[in-house]
């Protein structure tokens, strides 16, 4: 019989390309949960990775530095105690927009998951 809640007592370390360090604490990996994934990110400063289209809605608050959002509008600066939401099939870019390390959580909505984000080569 479940307790209604769920303790994670550790993430599991996604490797991904370019030193940005990925730990997921709920999702189809850690957790094998599908309707929300939690990470906790850091990326270094000159990081950015291609840009998306994912089948997910995205809530990402920003804990220091400054994440730069490329969306349609153009871009956004999402600075250390500010969020920014992203809604599902908009094409978003994300970078490492400071000269220092920037440090996020993303909530993702479904999961994250390779099959849903569809990054551009």
């Amino acid at each position: 019989m479940s307790k209604g809640y769920r303790v994670v007592t550790a993430g599991t370390r996604i490797p991904v390309p370019g030193g940005k360090f990925v730990e997921e604490l709920f999702g189809n990996v850690n957790t094998k949960t599908d309707p929300f994934s939690l990470a906790h990110m850091i990326s270094p400063p000159g990081w950015s990775e291609p840009a998306q289209t994912p089948e997910f809605g995205e809530l990402t608050i920003v804990v220091r530095g400054t994440l730069r959002v490329e969306t349609p509008e153009g871009p956004v600066d999402v600075r250390g105690g500010q969020a920014i939401w992203t809604e599902p099939g908009v094409r978003v870019r994300y970078s490492n927009a400071s000269g220092e390390e920037n440090e996020y959580f993303a909530v993702c909505i479904p999961a994250f998951s390779p099959a849903r984000v569809h990054r551009e080569d």
